[in-house]
This record gives structure tokens, sequence and C-alpha cells, in this order.
């Protein structure tokens, strides 16, 4: 059966109103999906969770593996919001257990593990993002440590007998990896079984991941079989283009905006991406109709999705404040009003030193690389020597990228 395909036949005890409501869910909760594993089955699920009044029981799993998240990270999210705003339990499962074992997916070596300190930190920063998107009065944030942990060498060996290493290796990453004769350490082999072994936990109805967790997800349907349980519904989201439109977004890539950046940085680069991705973030990240926003100019649909994301992260008050500043800045040619003063106590200080020490970028290597590419100019001009200094005593204005300002102060001795 086609994934846009529903079958009513295999539903005949349902009334007309349940069949219909059940059609609109599926309608919203198609938004974007890259595949549905069965639809037919997530249908029936629908149908009888209507019926019965018992909300379906859907699973999102997270390994807290790096404590910066970036809105590509947020389209499952979103996609658990869908869930949750048709009245189903949404559970967010954070994989404190499982991130010590280091999810292998899209893998070309083994992972590091983390440290149960590390685990802990980057934790609340994904349960305090996920809330920004979910409601949470109705959110379920669970760890799988809680069952994991309890769990004895006996316990393993009886789960890892329910796959075989065949079955383990048609997993691309793998193979690829098993036919370049790369190593893979045995422990890998548990990150998906443990990953199965919390849908059993969990009950779960549907399970939502990423198109690189498709093995691991659909491995949870094996495993609920095995317990006895009805299997789950498998939901995968694509993975987000970033700012370039063409690679995936990624801090590697520097093609990203983070949900932690400021409202301004966050605006400015979604005003940077083109219409045609425009349209795609839209969809992946927002609930907004696609009728209505077509129908907008697209400067207007670009200024209003800004205004989404920037308050989904820093509230209504920075996304008015973010837009204003961005007009005044790249329509009018001004300067932000909250634009950062400081004064430097020598003539002799380095350019790259001084937009590091501000925040203007992360590290001297990436201070070092805007400048190369003619990305930070000093009162207007470009500045086009890494070893450059501030000689001259006065008041200059720093410009780093579009959308980063200082002024500054040097002081004559």
């Amino acid at each position: 059966m086609a994934k846009n395909e529903t079958s009513e036949s295999s539903t005949p005890t349902y009334s007309a109103e349940v069949l219909a409501q059940a059609k609109k869910q599926l309608e919203i909760i198609r938004r974007g999906v890259e595949e549905i594993i069965p639809e037919a089955e997530l249908f029936e699920k629908l149908c009888k969770s209507l019926s019965t009044a018992k909300p379906l029981r859907v699973k999102l799993g997270v390994d807290p593996t790096r404590p910066d998240l970036h809105l590509g990270h947020t389209v499952v999210m979103q996609k658990l919001k869908d869930f949750q705003d048709c009245g189903h339990q949404v559970i967010f499962l954070i994989g404190d257990f499982t991130a010590q074992i280091g999810d292998p997916s899209g893998r070309s070596e083994t992972r590091k593990p983390l440290s149960k300190d590390e685990i802990k930190v980057n934790a609340k920063t994904y349960a305090d993002q996920a809330l920004k998107i979910l409601n949470p009065s109705k959110t379920q944030i669970v760890f799988n440590s809680q069952w994991c942990d309890k769990l004895s060498i006996t316990d393993v060996i009886k789960l890892s007998s329910q796959m075989t290493v065949a079955r383990m290796i048609e997993r691309d990453d793998f193979s690829k990896r098993y036919g370049a004769k790369e190593p893979i350490a045995l422990h890998e082999f548990l990150y998906p079984i443990m990953q199965a072994y919390d849908s059993v936990q969990l009950r779960s109805d549907v399970e939502l991941g990423g198109t690189d967790q498709k093995f691991n997800v659909l491995l949870g349907r094996d495993y609920q079989k095995v317990a006895g349980q009805d299997p789950q519904v498998v939901i995968m989201m694509p993975i987000l283009e970033g700012l370039d439109g063409k690679l995936k977004m990624s801090k590697s890539y520097d093609n990203y905006i983070g949900v932690t950046e400021d409202a301004g940085t966050i605006f400015g680069k979604v005003m940077s991406i083109s219409d045609q991705l425009m349209a795609r973030y839209y969809v992946l990240l927002t609930q907004e109709n696609m009728d209505d926003v077509a129908a907008m100019h697209p400067k207007a649909a670009k200024v209003k999705l800004a205004k989404i994301l920037v308050e989904r992260f820093h509230g209504a008050e920075a996304a008015d404040k973010a837009a204003e500043d961005f007009e005044s800045v790249f329509a009018k040619g001004q300067i932000p009003e909250d634009t950062a003063e400081i004064t430097l106590e020598s003539k002799a200080t380095s350019v790259v030193q001084v937009i590091v020490d501000n925040g203007l970028a992360p590290s001297m290597t990436e201070a070092r690389r805007l400048i190369s590419q003619g990305a930070v100019t000093i009162n207007g001009e470009k500045v086009g020597d890494i070893h450059a200094q501030f000689k001259q005593a006065g008041e200059a204005l720093m410009k780093v990228g579009k959308r980063r300002f200082l002024k500054i102060k040097i002081q004559g001795h």
C-alpha cells in the first residue's frame, strides 16, 4: 500500500464521525513526514484511540550527546507537538543510559562515550528546549536509566538473543564499516537493542525519529511483538537542510540556526535563507497553513517565520525587537540601539582578540576565518590581515558578518 493511502475496509466497526476525525488527524500527522510505517496501522490506531477515548502513547527518544541544539534537532519535536495537539500522550525520552553506549547511526567510527556529568548537563538542555515547543503540562519526560540500570547481565543476554549478527550487519553504517575493515565494537550492537527495549518498557504506540534512525525504531516493533505487545508505528522525519539549502543543518558546516543563539542572530539567519528553503522550514518547523503562507509576499512570509522561531525560544517581545532591529539595520542602514560599547586601553590590541573577547566569534580560529573571508569591517573598511591591530586612538565601529556590531573607543598613550 502506498504511504499516503488508508484502508477503511479494515475498520468497518467505527462510526462515520470517528473515521472523519481519524482522517483529519492523519492529515495533520502526514505533514512533512518522510515515511509512515505502516500507515494503515496508524489509521487503525487513531480510530481505536478516538472510539475508546484512550490517547496514543507517542515516543520520541533523544540521546543528550551535545549541549547545543539547532533547528534541525527540533523537526521531530514539532511533529511530537502535532500529536500532542491531537490529544495524544507525548513521551519525551531522554536516553541517559543509551548515551553512555553511543548511537552508531551514521558513524564511520566508534562514538566516544560520554561521562555521566556530561550527560546530565546536556539532558537539561534537551528538556528545556523541548518544552519550548511542547506543552509542559502535557509532556511526560522519562529517562531510560530508570529501567536499563536495573538490567542484569542475564537480562542483557536474553535481549541480545532476539537479534542476529546477520540482521545487525544489514545496517548501512555497520555494513560500510565492515566492508572497509573498520573496527566495530561489540557494545555498539547493544545500542539499537536498548532503544528497542525502551519501546517495550513504554508500551509505545508510535515512535518518531529522523531518517537516520530507521533501523533503530523499526527494531522496536520486533521487540514489542516478542513481548506480546501491539507493534508501534514508525514515523520518519526528514533531515533539515541548513542555511545553504544543500547540506544538512550542522554546526560543523556552519549552516545552522542554534536554538540558544540570541534573538537578533536567529532572526537575521532566517531572513538570509532562500524563498524555497523558507517554505520547507514552514512545513517542518511550524503549524502555519501553507495556503496562507503562499498568499503572502515572500519578504512578509520570511519575517513572519523569523518572528515565529524567535518567539518560540525568546518570547514575543524579543521577536518584535529583533524584527525592528533588522529593519533599521538592513533596510535603513542604522546600527542597533543596544550595540555594545567597549574601551581599549592600548592601541596595539589584536582585532582577532577583540572579536573573541566580545563574543563576536566563538574562537580565535573562527575569528581569523571571518577576517580571511572579508566578513569583518572597521568603519566600513574590510580587515584584510588576520594579524591586524587597532593602531589609532579614537572611535571605531566594528561589524562582524551581517548582524554583529561593536562600538570601540581606543585610548591613546
